[in-house]
């Protein structure tokens, strides 16, 4: 009777391995900009870093409190082979993964809808019964 195998990926409770380097990938990403002085990067988060399976890329989101978000990102670029150093020396990855940056809209979408739920609060009330 043959047992059937099951790759440990596949196991219940298990972490799955591209989840554990994204979040890897942010912590040293965010570690190191804390050390990078660069005005532009002054209230940047990382807020999420999305490694392709086969390393080769990574996409690293951000948000930033602020209107200075294409400067930012511009810093960014220009850091990214210190950023991408860090990772190679601090993670034991087969291949270090080539580093994009783009803003997180989701941050941004967040902020817009907290604003305009603000503004239909502070809005006063109809007082009509509804009726037309």
């Amino acid at each position: 009777m043959a047992r059937a195998r099951r790759r440990r990926g596949d196991e219940p409770g298990r972490y799955p391995r591209v989840a554990r380097v994204n979040e890897l990938c942010r912590e040293i990403v965010a570690d190191e900009l804390e050390r990078i002085d660069d005005d532009r990067l002054d209230l940047v988060t990382v807020t999420h870093v999305d490694v392709e399976p086969d390393l080769r890329h990574a996409t690293v989101e951000f948000s930033r409190l602020g209107e200075a978000e294409d400067a930012a990102a511009e810093a960014l670029a220009e850091h990214r082979v210190r950023l991408q150093a860090a990772i190679a020396r601090q993670a034991r990855l087969r291949r270090t993964p080539e580093l994009a940056f783009r803003l997180d809209r989701a941050i941004l979408a967040g902020a817009r809808i907290e604003q305009l739920l603000r503004e239909q609060a502070a809005r006063p009330a109809d007082g009509g019964d509804g009726r037309g």
